[in-house]
């Protein structure tokens, strides 16, 4: 149940740099995000998704386009702003030092590689 709920809030931690990262490659619809966390096996149904980028918006990290759909009503695109691009830079700094503190203090220190040879 502790691994369980541990591996919950790292996902959930993550979730929002993800989403800007993603919607940073170009206008995008919320199904094909989905589609790229699903991919990536962040599991996300629509549930997750849609408040999100609703609190993303309101955050005015994103904004959004109607387009006509062939396969039906239109479609709302999302696309990063520039205040979600300057987000995205220091959320990528951010990832990057985590990278690095989670590796250093999970690494073996060096006499415990020596008492493994």
């Amino acid at each position: 149940m502790i691994v369980e709920n541990t591996q919950t809030q790292m996902r959930k931690g993550i979730l929002e740099y993800c989403i800007l990262s993603i919607i940073s490659r170009g206008e995008i619809y919320a199904s094909d995000i989905i589609s790229e966390l699903k991919a990536a096996r962040l599991l996300v149904v629509e549930g997750t998704l849609y408040p999100l980028l609703t609190r993303l918006k309101n955050n005015e990290l994103l904004s959004y386009i109607w387009k006509e759909s062939s396969a039906g009503p239109p479609r709302k695109y999302y696309q990063i702003t520039p205040a979600g691009k300057e987000v995205l830079r220091a959320l990528d700094q951010t990832w990057n030092e985590l990278v690095f503190a989670v590796k250093t203090s999970t690494a073996p220190k060096e006499e415990d590689k020596n008492v493994n040879l």
